[in-house]
């Protein structure tokens, strides 16, 4: 079940690379550089499982992050590079670094030195929402890009598998509508199976329970999308792009939501 898949990451700043959902991006990485620390264990992570291991390096200090993300900003803005996001993602759940609140201050000062166009893009599994300063901070960001991949708890847990119990679709649900209008839920969209158990949030039930949860936290934008490379569970079967987007229309006709299909 996907041994080889590992992280992808392997220092504190990466890329620029070109997002197929975000364009141009510089990705930050809060988590080691050499193992991964996250709070959900998704069967689709392009960073392989949690049993990985997180690492001997630990996570960056905030200053070792501000210098190294202003050093790499200096050097593509000297040489005309273009930049249109500045995301953080990586080995893991970013809002996890207990310095994460003051990391995005730095990160959005930067930004406004060398790139002042460019977005600044998280995303979050969402598990951390319900800590204040974290909210506040995820405010603060352009794009605050948040996970919800589905609506009824029995498939949340099969394809997240958060490792606390008390990480609910009902409790998650709530603490999103505090992002009303300013947040972007992102929805992995996939079937297949794991250890002999269906995955798929696909079905006519999945989708009505989805549109519902989107009704309810009104955010600015969904986001959905399907798998793009290998994944740590071998069984599990990309949505083609025609599905997607017939699945984005409904999910917009019932909701009035625009939907970003990728």
């Amino acid at each position: 079940m996907g041994k080889d898949q590992t992280v992808l990451f392997h220092s504190t700043i990466f890329g620029p690379i070109h997002s197929r959902r975000l364009g141009v991006s510089l990705g930050i990485n809060l988590m080691p550089d050499d193992g991964k620390v996250c709070s959900f264990d998704c069967l689709y992570c392009e960073a392989g499982f949690n049993a990985q291991g997180k690492g001997s390096t630990g996570l960056p200090l905030r200053e070792q992050v501000r210098t190294q993300l202003e050093a790499k900003l200096k050097e593509m803005h000297s040489n005309g590079d273009s930049l249109d996001v500045i995301t953080f993602s990586g080995n893991g759940e970013p809002t996890l670094h207990p310095d994460f609140p003051h990391i995005i201050e730095d990160t959005l000062a930067l930004r406004d030195n060398f790139y002042p166009d460019a977005k600044v893009s998280v995303l979050t599994n969402s598990t951390m929402i319900f800590k204040p300063e974290v909210a506040e901070a995820l405010k603060k960001a352009d794009n605050n890009i948040l996970k919800l991949d589905s609506a009824i708890e029995s498939t949340m847990r099969l394809i997240d598998r958060p490792n606390s119990p008390g990480f609910t679709v009902d409790r998650v649900v709530e603490g999103l509508r505090q992002f009303q209008g300013t947040g972007i839920i992102q929805t992995m969209i996939l079937r297949g199976t794991h250890d002999g158990k269906s995955v798929d949030n696909t079905t006519d039930e999945e989708i009505k329970a989805l549109i519902e949860a989107y009704k309810r936290i009104r955010p600015r934008e969904v986001m959905i999308y399907s798998l793009d490379r290998s994944t740590p569970e071998e069984k599990l079967i990309k949505v083609e792009k025609e599905e997607l987007t017939a699945i984005g229309k409904r999910i917009e006709e019932e909701t009035g939501i625009p939907v970003q299909v990728n």
